[in-house]
């Protein structure tokens, strides 16, 4: 053989070899990498604020989320005022709960405020023929919510009654709840003991028009809300009224483009979404015994949030690019079976950690969306779906969902920051997810608020944070997490799941390096 020839073919097996053995010292490289998510967070002057009021609440009149939960009336042994139980109140104060939603709900399309006014024993009683069938006394009314709403020093958010309901009925309901001067509703007001009106700002026009609000069709609801929104207010709504339009169910696009097409922008405050975490409605699954594929299933609707505000807010997008209009999504939360023994139609079911993980990551994608997300109200408050609060008798408990709720509301009226990285999957029957959710924001004192969630049921993921540009130095975090994921608190242990110090990290170099283990919420704070 010619020897050139020999050195150039060695030669160029050689080169072969190092190819390989790069390639393979590149991949284990990016896999080593792969194990840790890396996450940025930045500066930005021109990012929104994250409104307040994307963490509210709504009570309905529903099984016992009012009667029997709120209000147990001035005549019980539990500690009250008015009627409204003193513990539920100091509670909700501690979530620095902005807003609350009420009577409804389906409920809403059924009531007449009018019932609800005046001496207790004059009042009429209603059939609650959605929530069990119950019947009930009309003992707490606008009076009762409103008063109760300045107790939690919240804003109150009303729903009026489209379906069943009239336009001089809405428009009265307004005069006697925010008319300072005379007139036949502030006279009638008065009468009833409130002499200052409340000043309502917050007003739903209607519920679920394409379901139990009256199973309109988009085109027909578009023209009910302006007729309804025009006599409510005056020619400028001078009154500063939020009116804001029964939105779509989940992913009905067409109904949020109908509404934005129809109704003057001038006219419309906001549009509701309603999106439940539902593995299935016929077979919804049990709130504390589910196996992995059913959180799976639910952790898979949660963060559909995602794409349905991504593509709600598109459309807004095309009618108002300045986003003057909020998207309100005013019913969200998981939803399961009831609790074994319960009434079906009263909706109680207990509260796991899938449930923290949840609101966690839901949260997270509302702060995110902060452009045009400006409200939600978690579905619901006490004793009802995905509760913050769970009674029995004298006896009350936090949820996980409540503190959750609570690291949270660190981010209300803070300057969002946005972050940039890829998230790890989480993989369960050959189907994927992303296992890390995440969001930041700083308040105007200058701390740093970044709330993490790890949604993998079954590892921890590693996480590294750059924080060089937001100048931070100093560093604090808690954690929401528990031994299983469907760990609960109960009356006989109501604290197994609280907020604990988290310790599981360090900063290098400008980076904070932690572990969060699996289906846990992490806050952390920076300064």
């Amino acid at each position: 053989m010619n020897i050139n020839l020999f050195i150039n073919i060695a030669m160029k097996i050689i080169k072969v070899k190092s190819v390989f053995l790069i390639l393979i010292l590149t991949t284990l490289s990016t896999y080593s990498q792969n194990n840790t998510t890396v996450i940025s967070v930045n500066n930005d002057e021109t990012s929104p604020i994250i409104s307040k009021h994307i963490y509210g609440h709504f009570a309905e009149h529903l099984g016992k989320g009012i009667y029997g939960g709120f209000f147990v009336g001035d005549t019980s042994k539990i500690a009250n005022t008015n009627g409204v139980r003193n513990d539920i109140i100091e509670a909700l104060k501690k979530l620095k709960i902005p807003n609350l939603r009420w009577p409804g709900g389906c409920f809403a399309d059924t009531y007449h405020w009018k019932d609800g006014i005046g001496p207790k024993e004059n009042r009429p009683t209603i059939v609650n023929k959605w929530w069990g069938g119950v019947t009930e006394d009309n003992s707490f009314g606008t009076h009762d919510f409103l008063n109760m709403c300045e107790l939690l020093g919240t804003e109150p958010y009303l729903s009026g009654n489209v379906g069943s309901g009239t336009v001089q009925e809405l428009a009265d309901w307004v005069q006697y709840t925010n008319f300072g001067g005379k007139s036949p509703m502030s006279d009638l007001r008065k009468e009833n003991g409130r002499t200052e009106p409340w000043k309502v700002k917050y007003w739903g026009i209607g519920n679920e028009a394409w379901g139990c609000g009256g199973n309109m069709t988009a085109d027909y609801y578009a023209n009910e809300y302006r007729k309804y929104a025009t006599f409510i207010s005056d020619w400028e709504n001078s009154g500063g009224l939020v009116r804001i339009a029964s939105g779509a169910n989940s992913a009905d696009y067409n109904w949020t483009e109908t509404l934005m097409k129809n109704i003057p922008s001038k006219m419309l405050g906001g549009i509701a979404l309603h999106h439940y975490s539902v593995i299935d409605w016929s077979k919804k699954g049990d709130a504390v015994t589910f196996t992995e594929d059913q959180y799976f299933a639910t952790m898979s609707e949660a963060l559909k949030m995602e794409e349905l505000v991504t593509k709600h807010a598109a459309i807004m997008d095309k009618y108002d690019p300045k986003k003057k209009i909020d998207l309100v999504v005013d019913e969200w939360g998981g939803w399961y079976e009831v609790e074994k023994g319960t009434t079906p139609g009263f909706l109680y079911q207990q509260n796991t950690m899938r449930d923290a993980v949840l609101a966690g990551a839901t949260l997270n994608i509302f702060n995110n969306h902060s452009d045009r997300v400006r409200m939600a109200n978690l579905a619901q408050c006490v004793n009802v779906l995905q509760a913050v609060i769970l009674t029995d008798k004298a006896k009350m408990i936090l949820t996980p969902t409540y503190y959750v709720m609570q690291m949270y509301s660190v981010h209300q009226g803070a300057k969002l920051l946005p972050i940039k990285f890829e998230s790890p999957l989480y993989t369960f029957n050959n189907k994927s997810l992303p296992a890390v959710s995440v969001s930041a924001s700083k308040d105007k004192s200058g701390q740093v608020h970044v709330s993490i969630v790890n949604v993998d049921v079954n590892k921890e993921n590693s996480i590294e944070i750059n924080i060089s540009e937001i100048g931070v130095k100093e560093i604090s975090a808690t954690i929401v997490t528990s031994k299983n994921v469907q760990d609960h608190n109960t009356f006989d242990n109501p604290s197994k799941i609280q907020i604990k110090e988290f310790k599981n990290f360090k900063i290098k170099e400008g980076n904070i390096i932690l572990t969060i283990p699996p289906f846990s919420v992490v806050m952390l704070e920076g300064k």
